[in-house]
């Protein structure tokens, strides 16, 4: 589409969403940026005036304003004496090219070239319209009624500033922001129990993003790696996409059992402080029990010690790795549990000479994790304000549990979990011929959300009566509803359930 220099744009070439998350300055500046280069409007084409345009899409003058200057800073505008705007003349302009296909070309057949497709068998699904639940019994959200985003923004400011942009803006290699490293070292792991030299810490994307390169640094001799059943499903879909061998080992109340461990076991992953999904704590007799056996059988352990400091009454027991005295545990944290999921920002603790290594493979990978994140990430913890959201978030998720854990008490459901843990989930059982995937579909109907229990384990019961039910979003006032209509549909399904008997 060209248009005349003299001609002006009609308004209705300009749209925006008003319910949309993005401030309608930047929708606006957005429409704007796009038909210039992708509509090619020629230089000195007049902009509609901010009155005709704030009155067709009913929005302020003000705003229309602002982002007409803000396109004449960026000199994709000019603004005319007494005439409105225009395009400028050095608008940046995209040139556009079309090829077209040789003929007789032949599409690849790409399966020649791939290794066998390594399609997911275990995986959480993660619904992206949970908002629209009024019951969302779900894990790994976040309520941002909770969140001071105020604070969140004000270290992001101070992290953007002149004094330290080389630090978002230059190639620090393989190295990490040293003020977050301090942070890990003097304040962060110390709480743990651990101590922790900034060569023996590497900053990650996420525990995820730790987890993966452990298992690629310690695949290459072919020992076998255990991991907990049930328990984080994309443990065995990480080992499963690298070909290490595996071997799946069930829990019993106390968290792993390392008389079930085999000889031949090289690395162990075990979520000692909330077991993934049952929310157990490993007793510190088990914990002292676990280290002696790697000592014996000479294997390596991998803590991942998510939600430690959530909602606990009392202080959380010391990791692995504080009582590790061989050098035999690799320690997993995130930021991403506790401050935010998007955050993807984890660290991994080992020995240096492993640290040395999976720093190698990372720079290799991604050279490391965005420097503007790690310093506003340090920043938010520097301030104090992770602390205060950590108290605050600790008091929420305990009034949640509690409300909870009365409603399912009084219910037709069995709690696994023990009560007095912490955490945002419980663990919970259906009757034994229900099925939590049919269960959850259900419920989905009513606008409940759980998570179904199938995907926890390596060979899931059938019917499988578990799901886990998270409280980290859903308002405290809604969890007796919530749970209520989950009797409901329990009762129903169990009444209908009796009578497919007398059908046959």
């Amino acid at each position: 589409m060209l248009f005349d220099k003299v001609t002006r744009l009609p308004p209705d070439l300009f749209f925006i969403d008003k319910k949309a998350p993005v401030s309608l300055q930047a929708q606006l500046i957005t429409c704007v940026v796009t038909l210039v280069l992708q509509q090619q409007i020629p230089a000195g084409t007049r902009m509609p005036s901010s009155r005709s345009l704030a009155s067709f899409l009913g929005i302020s003058r003000l705003t229309v304003t602002l982002a007409y200057n803000e396109l004449v800073a960026q000199n994709y505008l000019v603004a005319l004496p007494r005439s409105g705007y225009a395009i400028s003349h050095d608008a940046p302009k995209r040139q556009s090219f079309y090829p077209t296909a040789p003929i007789g070309s032949k599409a690849l057949d790409w399966s020649t070239r791939l290794r066998p497709d390594r399609q997911r068998q275990r995986a959480i699904v993660k619904r992206r319209d949970w908002e629209q639940f009024p019951f969302p019994f779900l894990y790994g959200q976040m309520d941002w009624s909770l969140f001071n985003h105020a604070a969140w923004r004000d270290c992001a400011r101070r992290a953007l500033g002149l004094k330290e942009f080389d630090l978002l803006a230059g190639d620090w290699a393989s190295e990490d922001d040293p003020m977050l490293i301090d942070h890990i070292c003097t304040r962060t792991l110390p709480r743990r129990g651990i101590q922790a030299t900034p060569d023996e810490v590497l900053i990650t994307m996420g525990a995820q993003n730790a987890l993966w390169m452990i298992i690629d640094l310690l695949k290459h001799d072919g020992r076998l790696a255990v991991y907990e059943d049930p328990g984080y499903p994309d443990i065995p879909e990480m080992l499963r996409f690298s070909e290490a061998r595996s071997l799946a080992v069930t829990v019993d109340n106390e968290g792993i059992n390392p008389d079930s461990l085999p000889n031949n076991t090289g690395y162990v992953f075990v979520t000692p402080s909330h077991h993934v999904p049952t929310g157990v704590t490993m007793p510190m007799q088990r914990r002292r029990e676990l280290l002696k056996a790697a000592n014996d059988k000479d294997f390596l352990i991998v803590e991942d010690d998510y939600e430690f400091e959530i909602g606990l009454p009392t202080s959380p027991s010391p990791a692995l790795k504080s009582i590790d005295t061989a050098e035999r545990v690799i320690y997993v944290g995130s930021f991403s549990k506790s401050i935010f999921p998007g955050l993807r920002l984890g660290y991994m603790v080992a020995p240096e000479p492993f640290i040395r290594q999976a720093r190698a493979l990372r720079a290799m990978m991604l050279r490391h994790p965005p420097g503007h994140m790690q310093r506003t990430t340090a920043y938010f913890l520097a301030q104090g304000y992770y602390d205060a959201l950590i108290v605050k978030m600790g008091d929420a998720m305990r009034e949640r549990r509690e409300r909870l854990y009365a409603a399912l008490s009084q219910s037709d459901f069995e709690i696994i979990s023990p009560s007095q843990y912490g955490g945002t989930s419980l663990w919970v059982k259906a009757d034994e011929r229900i099925d939590c995937e049919e269960f959850s579909a259900a419920l989905a109907k009513r606008g409940v959300l759980i998570e179904a229990g199938t995907p926890f384990f390596e060979n899931s019961p059938k019917p499988c009566p578990y799901f886990r039910m998270g409280y980290s979003v859903i308002q405290k006032d809604a969890i007796e509803e919530g749970v209520a209509v989950m009797v409901d549909c329990h009762r129903e399904m169990m009444s209908q359930l009796a009578k497919e008997p007398e059908q046959v």
